[in-house]
């Protein structure tokens, strides 16, 4: 217990030495024993939404009487694209995809127009709902990705990247609240790091299609700079999605160590420093993760 308590304190000084905030929660997946820093505090999800939307999708696919199937496909043309840095939203020209498939760009790419057509196919509201039908009380999705992009701050020019970033943190009024509706966790796509992790628990203890699929997607996450280089090796897989705007920076996965033990861990943070890029930020995160990750494993 003292080694715990040591690597808790020691974690939260590292990480506001990185100008950051922190909820971590890291659950050993075989014993159900968890370390944890914060791990309840509701936190506006970016890009870590599409885990919980996509276990929705899967979920409702696979039900009878189903709406729609993954095999279905859409069209997506001009009108249907949210800005992005990758898949779908840098198309030039229309395009037809399936449902499987766009989920694959959502999880694997981060890709935010085949997200916001997935919440076409299943509404923010309709994905509480199957998150409520598990029993994940601690994640309410309220909006597409696009809703992040009708923010002033996010109309900023790139020369004033800076001071979007500078209003976003000081627009904080505590309690999860903030003069940025996609920073207030009232208004936007919340969770918490414990939250998470129990979706997680759900998605690799569960034999159902819907969690097979989900496990073998988030496998497919090309974003690996934020955790996976702390906690990856070639004994140990990290299946993961990460989330980043603004001055919010998570990721959250699970990490399946050859000797069979796997730990569901969340990192959900905020930054107080302007600045998008932060490598020092990233390196806090990782070493955090891991640092709670080898306590917990060497405690068995």
């Amino acid at each position: 217990m003292l080694a715990e308590e040591r690597a808790l304190r020691e974690v939260r000084h590292d990480l506001a030495a990185a100008g950051l905030t922190a909820g971590i929660c890291v659950r050993d997946l075989r014993t159900g024993r968890e370390l944890a820093l914060d791990a309840d505090r509701q936190l506006p999800l970016a890009s870590v939404v599409k885990v919980p939307l996509a276990a929705a999708v899967l979920l409702r696919a696979e039900a009878p009487g189903a709406p729609f199937a993954l095999s279905d496909t859409l069209t997506v043309t001009d009108e249907d694209r949210t800005p992005g840095p990758s898949g779908l939203s840098r198309f030039r020209h229309p395009a037809e995809i399936a449902v499987e498939d766009l989920l694959y760009l959502a999880l694997g790419l981060s890709d935010n127009t085949a997200t916001d057509l997935l919440f076409r196919l299943l509404p923010p509201a309709a994905v509480t709902a199957e998150l409520r039908r598990r029993g994940h009380v601690d994640v309410t999705v309220r909006h597409p990705i696009q809703a992040l992009h009708d923010s002033l701050l996010t109309r900023l020019g790139a020369d004033q990247e800076h001071l979007a970033l500078a209003l976003a943190a000081r627009a904080a009024t505590g309690e999860g609240g903030s003069l940025v509706p996609q920073l207030d966790v009232s208004h936007a796509n919340s969770g918490s790091a414990r939250g998470l992790v129990g979706l997680l628990a759900d998605t690799w203890s569960s034999t159902g299609p819907w969690a097979e699929r989900l496990r073998a997607l988030m496998g497919t996450n090309l974003l690996r700079h934020r955790l996976a280089p702390d906690l990856e090796s070639d004994a140990a897989r990290w299946s993961s999605k990460t989330g980043t705007f603004l001055t919010l920076r998570h990721e959250a996965g699970v990490l399946e160590h050859d000797d069979g033990q796997r730990f569901a861990i969340a990192v959900l943070s905020e930054s107080r420093v302007a600045a998008t890029v932060q490598p020092a930020a990233e390196a806090a995160l990782g070493a955090a993760a891991r640092r709670l990750h080898d306590v917990l494993r060497d405690a068995d």
